[in-house]
């Protein structure tokens, strides 16, 4: 299978490593010039559950690419999801399956405007990565891809690639409600991620604080509410904290994708996280003065440091 991974960043090169060594033929695709110059001549170098690896893979721009492609797997940050997708129009054809595993609330609807419905995967992913230098990665985890068609009579489609990705050692799996799967993963990352940036600090480290429950409580709690009020999706909040205090004891040495992006002056996807609760609070004549304190104090702290914010939805 022709497979292009849009955004290869960190996720996206594990994601492209695991598919080509089960023998896809893939091409990474993104705009980082250093990082695609490296991966072009020297290979990627990947280290995957503590183990290094070097793989030749092919690298390009998005609009280097030219011809249409059976599967792409969607990697991109949230603010530019637009903006990939309208450079890889020219290789999505009319069978061509868009896998969409992006964190964040809300990209369906981006997506509508490129792909025919039918055509559109949703889902998740609890693999961790980070980019250690260009072309140098590293890549951890064992947990589940789940993956449901967007469009309820193009199951088949979401099997194939879920059995491709189980095959080559992502362990897919096929996700009656992944909705529900993508509130709650919004919830890992409007917890772990965002108050990993604000405190400068890893997974286990804020996850020992003295204040960690009265945090968790309080941000599931308005993603809970908005989730039930905007998309009729039940999240039991205890539950939920239990999730993310069990996964928080598997990947507590990690610095999650935000602090990542504030160590290298990037701008965060805040605004499609806990920026999304807080705005749909607002639609819906409720109060989210946890989510709306962590906006605030996430895009404070891009002010504080030069950094452009990204846009909103």
């Amino acid at each position: 299978m022709k497979i292009a991974i849009a955004g290869s960043g960190a996720l996206g090169c594990g994601f492209g490593y695991h598919l080509q060594k089960s023998g896809e033929d893939v091409t990474l695709l993104d705009n980082w010039e250093q990082h695609i110059e490296k991966i072009s001549n020297d290979g990627l170098n990947i280290t995957v559950n503590g183990v290094e690896d070097n793989l030749k893979m092919k690298m390009c721009r998005p609009n280097e690419l030219n011809e249409e492609m059976d599967a792409i797997f969607v990697f991109t940050k949230s603010m530019g999801l637009k903006s990939m997708m309208e450079s890889i129009d020219h290789i999505i054809g009319p069978d061509t399956k868009v896998i969409c595993l992006l964190n964040g609330l809300g990209h369906l609807k981006t997506l509508e405007n490129y792909v025919d419905k039918k055509n559109i995967i949703m889902g998740t992913t609890v693999w961790t990565a980070g980019i250690d230098a260009p072309g140098i990665t590293h890549f951890n985890g064992q947990g589940p891809v789940e993956l449901q068609n967007s469009d309820p009579n193009e199951k088949e489609g979401a099997l194939l690639i879920v059995d491709m990705l189980h095959k080559s050692g992502l362990n897919g799996v096929y996700s009656d409600n992944v909705n529900y799967t993508t509130w709650r993963k919004a919830c890992v990352n409007g917890t772990m991620n965002a108050l990993c940036a604000l405190l400068d600090s890893t997974i286990e480290e804020v996850f020992s604080t003295s204040t960690i429950d009265s945090m968790l409580s309080g941000i599931v709690t308005e993603f809970a509410t908005v989730a039930r009020l905007q998309d009729d999706i039940e999240l039991d909040i205890e539950e939920t904290i239990t999730y993310l205090k069990n996964l928080a004891e598997k990947v507590g040495a990690h610095y999650p994708s935000m602090h990542q992006d504030l160590a290298n002056n990037r701008p965060t996807e805040i605004d499609f996280l806990n920026g999304a609760v807080a705005e749909a609070s607002k639609r819906f004549g409720i109060e989210a003065p946890y989510c709306q304190s962590v906006t605030d104090l996430i895009h404070a702290k891009e002010d504080i440091m030069g950094i452009h914010s990204a846009p909103t939805k």
